[in-house]
């Protein structure tokens, strides 16, 4: 579809704008309750690759315990993990976490649907055992994508492969029917 690029970042921009006004009362709570349990900083910013390979800050609430990269390498995180707060716990456990995105995605730096952003660190790891990876970087990463329907958060770099076969899926069948199917799939 010629005009779907368009379509879709008109969409983006509009339910974005909505869910940050929509759920401003709740994003305020979740702060304060974040800040109340564990102290700032709230929202935690990390960089990640998007749309043409160029790197852009993502934002989420803090789920971990400050400085929890503190040995300078970076670490995948699981359900198990002992960096996770309490509260953190929740707020993934209903993708809570993710709610500021919005914000990258009314910025223009993220879509509601698309691959899921990696680190640059993982990238290259994931491009030189799998080049294809680099095509994802043609779209705006997003919140949910096919991959994270169907195959779910990845605990390493053979599971991000695997992952990312789903987002090459997705990249030769985008149409506005196939991003909403992947929202109403997102669980």
């Amino acid at each position: 579809m010629k005009y779907y690029p368009h379509i879709k970042r008109i969409l983006d921009f509009v339910f974005s704008l909505l869910f940050i006004v929509i759920l401003f009362p709740l994003l305020l709570i979740v702060a304060l309750i974040l800040i109340f349990t564990s102290g700032a900083p709230v929202i935690f910013t990390q960089k990640r690759i998007g749309k043409g390979g160029k790197p852009f800050m993502i934002y989420k609430f803090r789920t971990m315990v400050t400085n929890a990269e503190s040995g300078g390498v970076p670490m995948l995180s699981n359900e198990e993990d002992k960096r996770i707060t309490k509260i953190g716990h929740t707020l993934r456990k209903y993708r809570l976490d993710e709610t500021p995105q919005f914000w990258n995605v009314l910025k223009g730096d993220m879509s509601l649907v698309g691959p899921r952003p990696e680190r640059k660190f993982f990238a290259e790891q994931i491009i030189e055992r799998a080049p294809y990876y680099t095509l994802t970087y043609q779209i705006r990463p997003g919140i949910t994508s096919w991959g994270m329907v169907k195959y779910g958060y990845a605990k390493n770099v053979d599971e991000m492969i695997e992952r990312s076969k789903y987002d090459l899926i997705y990249l030769d069948n985008m149409s506005l029917f196939v991003d909403f199917k992947i929202i109403l799939s997102t669980g």
